[in-house]
Order: structure tokens, then sequence, then C-alpha cells
């Protein structure tokens, strides 16, 4: 910690004409002497909660022993460098068990079942939004919600259930689920983009003009890189190369909108590439983390019922058809690369987030991460044993290093409670939780 006489608000920002970028976490914004009278040291607790659709190939996924002594299955295999900090958690049972996907998806983070009809929508409010209208107050965005597909949200989807069951997993209040947003370039500008208009056409003019946000704000970056000291100045420097870096990534996915994709046609500002696609998401993420945009962020890594492919690991057959495996081994094989690839998707998401300083550690010490499925047994849609992972999170009380097995069905949602307590939003009750788990 460097004592500076200069102190920087931890809400300020780089203005320039059209834009405004938060600032990361500088050593100005806490000097040392103030920071032990006002409590500014105190790290930002911060929850991400990151989906997987259409169940496990639960032979590939879970411990065979539990506690210290857990060995890493194969699709957790790529999570080896994080093998201390991560807590795989299993026998855990969500209670929609008449609805296929709907009743994984729909209370994974409510606890509660939706009812039948395309109109009659009724779940309950996601324990990340209880935790954002907390958090919230003190950030620009109340939370993110996101996701790598677009199916909208008419219809049925999930036998009688309507298609919003299937395509979200945070609910505002027991009738407002929340869209989620695939495109990185509609992220990319909620986060940064143009304050003084929100026009479309203004925004579009200024993408295809070729002028970078950072144009207008690099004045005011020069003015306050002499400010400060070393330290805050590589800070902003690598702050800036990674606004930098995922600004180019969507300007490149935009330069090859128009070209011919062999299986959809994606919109503006999503890559054609799933890994480059996810990999932009989840530096997004990181970006809202590292600046204080949000604490909160739900991440779909596909909808319930997707039927994507993923050639790039030579997976051509769909994703949910390949679901229903009927238990052929090879069916199941199969399914867990999907499964592994999400993973190693995570795994560079906690690379990055434990690659960037923050308070009392990085970035990945102070945010709690919960990452599974509200299915387990794909081929009969089982809601029991989930596959549930918890990482980083070692300042919010998370200890690693161990697989936790409970008996008897507990309900998913005692562990959203303790989650919610972890992150000092305590609440008796979510949904159809019965009690706290005790995690250690």
């Amino acid at each position: 910690m460097i004592i500076t006489k200069k102190f920087i608000p931890r809400r300020a920002l780089l203005r320039g004409i059209g834009a405004a970028l938060s600032l990361p976490l500088l050593d100005a914004m806490i000097p040392a002497l103030s920071a032990q009278e006002t409590g500014a040291s105190k790290p930002v607790k911060r929850l991400g909660v990151v989906y997987i659709p259409n169940g496990m190939a639960m032979e590939y996924w879970t411990p065979a022993s539990t506690g210290r002594d857990f060995e890493l299955t194969p699709v957790m295999q790529p999570l080896a460098g994080f093998r201390d900090r991560i807590l795989p958690v299993s026998g855990l049972k969500l209670p929609w068990d008449n609805a296929p996907h709907a009743g994984g998806s729909a209370p994974f983070l409510t606890g509660s079942i939706g009812n039948t009809g395309e109109t009659n929508i009724h779940c309950n409010v996601s324990m990340d939004q209880i935790v954002a209208r907390q958090y919230g107050q003190h950030t620009q965005l109340g939370s993110l919600e996101l996701a790598m597909e677009d199916r909208g949200n008419s219809g049925q989807c999930s036998n009688s259930f309507a298609c919003i069951y299937t395509n979200t997993i945070a609910w505002r209040d027991a009738t407002t689920p929340l869209p989620m947003q695939n495109n990185p370039r509609i992220v990319f500008e909620r986060m940064f983009g143009a304050s003084e208009s929100t026009d479309p056409q203004v925004r579009q003019q200024r993408i295809e003009s070729g002028r970078s946000i950072l144009d207008s704000v690099l004045g005011t970056v020069n003015d306050l890189k002499r400010e400060v000291g070393a330290a805050d100045q590589d800070k902003i420097n690598q702050y800036l190369d990674g606004v930098r870096d995922a600004e180019r990534r969507l300007e490149k996915a935009e330069e090859q909108k128009d070209k011919p994709l062999p299986v959809v046609d994606r919109p503006s500002g999503i890559p054609a590439s799933y890994e480059q696609h996810a990999k932009l998401m989840f530096d997004l993420q990181l970006l809202a983390y590292q600046t204080d945009l949000t604490r909160v962020i739900t991440f779909m890594l596909g909808r319930e019922q997707s039927s994507l492919t993923y050639p790039e690991i030579g997976v051509a057959e769909a994703h949910h058809p390949l679901s229903h495996h009927a238990y052929d081994p090879e069916k199941i094989a199969t399914m867990s690369k999907i499964n592994t690839f999400h993973v190693q998707l995570f795994n560079y998401y906690l690379e990055r987030l434990d690659a960037t300083p923050d308070i009392n550690g990085s970035l990945l010490d102070n945010t709690l991460l919960l990452y599974g499925s509200g299915i387990s047994d794909s081929h009969v849609h089982k809601h029991d044993n989930l596959p549930i992972l918890l990482a980083g999170g070692s300042n919010l009380g998370i200890k690693g290093g161990r697989h936790l097995h409970f008996e008897n069905d507990l309900p998913l949602a005692n562990l959203m409670v303790t989650l919610m307590d972890k992150l000092g939003v305590p609440e008796e009750q979510l949904g159809n939780s019965s009690a706290a788990l005790d995690i250690g």
C-alpha cells in the first residue's frame, strides 16, 4: 500500500466526449492512513453464477470420495490449478420434478416451481436479485444477466411450460423474469458506451467510424497518470488494455457478421466461435467487477434445451439430443467432452480473476462463484444429486479443496440461503429451503 496525498474516490470516472469509464481499484483510492479511519480497505464482496444446460455426464463429474481426499474427475480436471480453491457439492435437489428442462433452470436460484401455460408466469425472486438489491445501492448497475444464446421468450419450450422458464435463471420477483443478454456489443455499450446518447444510430455511427471508445478519454487518462504512482499507472494500463482488447474483438466479430456461417446467422457483435464468444463474455464480466460497475452477475453458458453444436472440440451432434444418450457409453463420453469444454472456459475465467489484484488478494478471493446445472442425469431430466461447484470467495469464508456430499435430497435452496449469508445478505428462507447448510 502506498501513502499518497492524492485521494481518488472509488466511484471516479474517466470522462470524455460521449464516454465515461469507471476506474479500477487504485492505491490512490485507499490511502493507508485514511483506510484505518474509514474502513475503505474492506474488500468488496461479489457474486457470480455460471449455469450449464442439459445436465451432466455424471459418471465423469462426481468425485468418488468426499472430504479433502477427493480426486479431480475428468470433467473437473481443467480446474487442477485451482483444486484447493474449489468446493464440489453433491446430494442437493430441486423441487420441480414434473418439468423436464424448466424444472432445472427456473428453480436453480429461486427454489420455487412455476406455473404451466405460456402466459401464466409465476416463480419466485432469485437469490442473485436479493443480493443485487443490497449491493446495487453502491454500483452503477445492480446486476448483469448474460447468456450465450438468444432464443426469445415467447411460446412453450418445456412440455407445457413457457420458454422464459428455460431461458433465464434470474427473477426480480415472482412475475418478473429477467432477460439474459447474449450480445457482447450490447453488454460492452451498457458498461462503457456513450453517456450522452442512447440512440442506436448514434452508437452505430461511432462504431462504423472506427473510433475506439477510449479515444475520447485519453486526455483524462494522461492527466490522471501524471498524478498517481507507478503501481497505479500499471493498473490503469492493464485495465485499458483489457477494454481495448474487448473492443477489438467485438470489431473483429462485426467485420465477419456478413460472412455466411454453417449453422446460424449470429447478430452483430457475436463471434462465430463459441469459445471466442464465451471468453469475451467472461472478460466483460471481469471488467465489470474490476471497475465495480456491478457486484452481481449471472451467466448461462447455454439455455435449457440448448441444441448448440461444438465443432471446435469435435462434437457435431446437437447438445440437447446428445443429452438423451439412452445410457450409451459412447454418447455419454461425447457429452462429457462438452461438459469438460465448459469447465475449461470456466477455468479461463478463474485464471483471469485470480490475476487481477484486489483488496486483500485478487478478484477471485473476493468473488463467490457458483457453477453448475439444475439437471444431473440428463437422459431422464433428474433434478437430484445436482452437479454443483463453488469457487473463489476465500475472503468470504469459502474453504476449498474439499468435496461435500449431503444426504436425504436436501434442497439446493439451502445452499442459496447459506451463500447469501456468506455474502452478508442473510435471509431465513428462499423458496423451498429448510435450513442453512454447514459448508465449513
